[in-house]
């Protein structure tokens, strides 16, 4: 469950809120050395200089026109503009339209994640019903358990919905 959130966090990292953030980009895929696709992480570092634009500085600088070819093929909703070694972009300003549909986004994501939570525990539990069946454990351990297990799911189910809550916030602006 804990990777499932951690999966979770990353997955709407992407999502666009009102300001610049390095999970805009870091996985943005392009096409370098002759054909091996790479992420943004992979390739250089990103920085964020203000709340309304984005850097990133390749390791190789020979890749650095590429790179922006690359990002301007994504359609990431941002012009890369090449300055010397660095990639500048601007993020636009989001309208009403698109903070709606990046809310209805999260939500989506945000069942998703509960699905993956529920499923896991479902499969706790069907090994927990098996070793109840096998003998391993008593019927008082296995209820023990199942309340422990169900506990737990609810924790990470409500840490789920406090994080779409934050990031609902900062889509809203």
């Amino acid at each position: 469950m804990e990777k499932i959130s951690g999966l979770f966090v990353n997955d709407i990292a992407s999502i666009r809120t009102g300001r610049a953030t390095p999970g805009l980009i870091e996985n943005v895929v392009v096409t370098v050395y002759g054909g091996q696709k790479m992420k943004l992480i992979e390739l250089g570092s990103i920085g964020v200089p203000d709340v309304r634009s984005l850097t990133f500085e390749a390791w190789d600088q020979t890749l650095t026109r590429e790179i922006a070819n690359g990002i301007a093929a994504a359609n990431i909703g941002m012009t890369p503009a090449v300055d010397g070694n660095t990639i500048r972009m601007s993020l636009p300003m989001l309208t009403v339209e698109q903070r709606e549909d990046y809310i209805k986004l999260l939500g989506r994501k945000l069942e998703g994640a509960r699905v993956m939570i529920r499923d896991a525990r479902g499969d706790f539990r069907n090994g927990l019903q098996k070793a109840k069946n096998d003998k391993t454990i008593s019927e008082d351990e296995f209820k023990k358990d199942e309340t422990e297990l169900q506990k737990t799911t609810d924790l990470y189910i409500n840490k789920l919905e406090e994080i779409a809550k934050k990031k609902e916030l900062e889509i809203r602006g």
